[in-house]
């Protein structure tokens, strides 16, 4: 019995190191899906394109783009399937790309879709492109061989700081279905040898509806909750008599507070912001150097962010977009039996929603 152990002992070894250099061989043979994109073809299907990086050193091309046009994402995966020798899989996907006549026409079916799928992971980006996404991903950009990567650090990158909002799956599918506030995207556009922020995407439940612009950003990102780490520039309303204020604020907090009072057509909805930050750059009349100037700018710079507040809160009602979340807060005031009683959609747009931001300077660069 023991003589046969050892024999064995040979076999097992080999069958091991086969196994390892089986697996090597399936893994040349996969291909991982890592961005997508989804268009609104002219004849009413879907539009889909996937990027695979290519594993192969022999290769001069950094990625595959494979593109198919179907009636549902999953026939599109067929039929890419058929037109690459690799084995596709959505494990590693990263990022999805929405094309603007997409996201348009309502993608709630498709978000369901994706939700579904154990294979994808629940942290992958989503971001709408301003033309067609497809056309986004398939170009070459000389300065990124990778165009899939260079997307995905560039929206890493701005939504550490804020400039546009972090659009995971997970989160996209939670406003979605949550029925006090509205999902909201970052926007991309290309230009030239670049691709580009271009501002937030707003949804009105499934369908893009209307764009803010990346100056809006960060007075979107106040309305919209509490954060940490942000970057602010702008130029104060010009004074009679007076030159023009030029104001660059870094280290942003922010707090939001929202009350809510009244009921029905006589809601009323105040936000109030305490939002700190230090002042890197400023040039204007005021001495900084002085505690009643620094207060005087605090004051300033508040009335100005209360009233580009206003603005971006009244642009986000006329669409009906409720992507500062202000449903949650009157659902919460009245109770869940009289918000299902409630018709929010058409109540939203005419709420009283009143905007006050209190401006802290802590610091005016080294000087304290």
């Amino acid at each position: 019995m023991r003589n046969l152990s050892r024999r064995l002992v040979p076999f097992a070894l080999a069958a091991i190191l086969l196994a390892g250099c089986g697996d090597q061989r399936v893994l040349e043979r996969i291909g991982f899906i890592q961005t997508t994109s989804y268009d609104l073809a002219p004849n009413g299907e879907l539009k889909v394109a996937v990027a695979i990086p290519r594993l192969d050193a022999s290769s001069n091309e950094k990625r595959e783009v494979l593109s198919t046009t179907a009636p549902t994402s999953k026939q599109a995966r067929v039929e890419m399937s058929r037109q690459t020798s690799l084995q596709l899989v959505s494990g590693q996907l990263r990022v999805t790309l929405l094309g603007k006549s997409f996201v348009q026409a309502g993608i709630g079916h498709h978000l369901d879709t994706q939700a579904r799928d154990p294979a994808i992971s629940p942290l992958m980006k989503i971001a709408v492109v301003n033309g067609d996404a497809e056309e986004l991903l398939n170009r070459r950009y000389s300065q990124h061989p990778r165009t899939d990567r260079y997307i995905e650090r560039m929206l890493e990158k701005e939504a550490s700081t804020h400039s546009i909002p972090k659009a995971t799956l997970h989160q996209f599918v939670r406003d979605y279905f949550d029925d006090g506030i509205d999902p909201v995207a970052p926007l991309l556009r290309r230009a030239g040898e670049n691709i580009f922020i271009d501002g937030i995407a707003l949804f009105k439940q499934d369908r893009y509806v209307e764009r803010l612009p990346p100056e809006d950003a960060m007075i979107f990102a106040v309305l919209r909750g509490d954060f940490r780490q942000g970057e602010l520039a702008f130029t104060l309303p010009k004074e009679e008599g007076k030159g023009n204020e030029s104001v660059f604020i870094t280290s942003l907090v922010s707090k939001r507070g929202v009350r809510v009072t009244g009921s029905g057509s006589k809601t009323k909805v105040a936000i109030n912001v305490k939002l700190h930050g230090s002042v890197l750059e400023y040039v204007g009349g005021l001495e900084l150097g002085r505690p009643e100037d620094v207060k005087k700018l605090e004051a300033k710079v508040g009335a100005y962010l209360s009233e580009e507040a206003k603005r971006v809160m009244k642009r986000m009602q006329a669409k009906g977009a409720d992507s500062a979340g202000i449903g949650t807060c009157v659902r919460n005031h009245m109770g869940y039996a009289a918000w299902k009683r409630a018709n929010w959609e058409t109540l939203y747009p005419n709420v009283d929603v009143q905007c006050r931001i209190r401006m802290t300077i802590d610091n005016v660069g080294k000087m304290k």
